[in-house]
């Protein structure tokens, strides 16, 4: 059975993750691995976001009315995005985690400061039917990797011009593809258990409530505010992770 701290880490970081998530779209993930892996380590926070992540973006993927388009346009984007991730779960079992988790942390720091700058990739025309499998394919390797699943994926969905539905709809749709993938990764390599994917459970009642404060508070306050406090504290928990990793690693 999990100590205190761990089941308090869990119950706190999801009420975080889910409320952030509730405000802006996005960041459960995000926000639930950096803590996690902060506090815990790489694979164990990997496993223990599957749940959470799991259903909040099946909620997030079958509302909209445009997922079956969505799947029409971006069948070989979403199959990589899938299939990839196994590839990039074979570094878990080969490469140091300390330079997994580095790569963790400098990805974050990407992602926060890409939307700090309000940068837009840029997909032209006839570049979607070569770049959804590229990006599609990096996605996956690096969820694979560092159970990060945004970079570069939400990039490219925001360069197609989707609306905002649309766009949000696709990133679930991405999101719950990426969670399963991670799921199935790690139960091949023998690295998710009964346990965690128990302790995993846990967080979902904290991100579903979260998820619903967020909302509120999303009819309250700006959504730009607080987008940029969360990509902010996004960089900081990364470069935190990241040297950190670092340390560990040439240490």
């Amino acid at each position: 059975m999990a100590d205190p701290f761990t089941l308090t880490a869990i119950v706190v970081t999801f009420l975080l993750a889910g409320t952030v998530k509730g405000v802006v779209g996005i960041g459960l993930k995000a926000v639930s691995l950096a803590l996690l892996t902060a506090l815990l380590d790489l694979p164990t926070a990997m496993a223990m976001m599957l749940v959470p992540s799991f259903i909040t973006n099946v909620w997030q993927a079958a509302v909209g009315g445009n997922g079956l388009a969505l799947l029409k346009r971006l069948p070989i984007f979403f199959i990589l995005a899938f299939g990839a991730v196994w590839l990039g779960g074979q570094a878990l079992i080969t490469i140091d985690l300390d330079l997994l988790s580095a790569l963790l942390g400098v990805l974050l720091v990407v992602y926060g400061a890409s939307g700090l700058a309000n940068y837009r990739m840029t997909v032209r025309a006839g570049q979607e039917s070569w770049a959804g499998p590229v990006i599609g394919f990096i996605n996956g390797v690096f969820t694979g990797m560092t159970g990060s699943f945004a970079f570069p994926g939400v990039l490219y969905l925001q360069a197609l011009g989707l609306k905002r539905d649309e766009l949000i709809q696709a990133m679930g749709i991405l999101f719950t593809l990426s969670t399963v993938g991670v799921a199935i990764s790690l139960q091949s390599k023998a690295l998710l258990t009964a346990e965690l994917g128990v302790l995993s459970a846990v967080g979902l009642m904290p991100a579903i409530l979260g998820m619903v404060f967020g909302q509120r508070i999303r009819q309250r306050m700006s959504e730009d505010v607080f987008r940029r406090v969360f990509l902010i504290a996004l960089v900081l928990l990364g470069t935190y992770i990241g040297v950190t990793a670092l340390f560990r690693y040439l240490g």
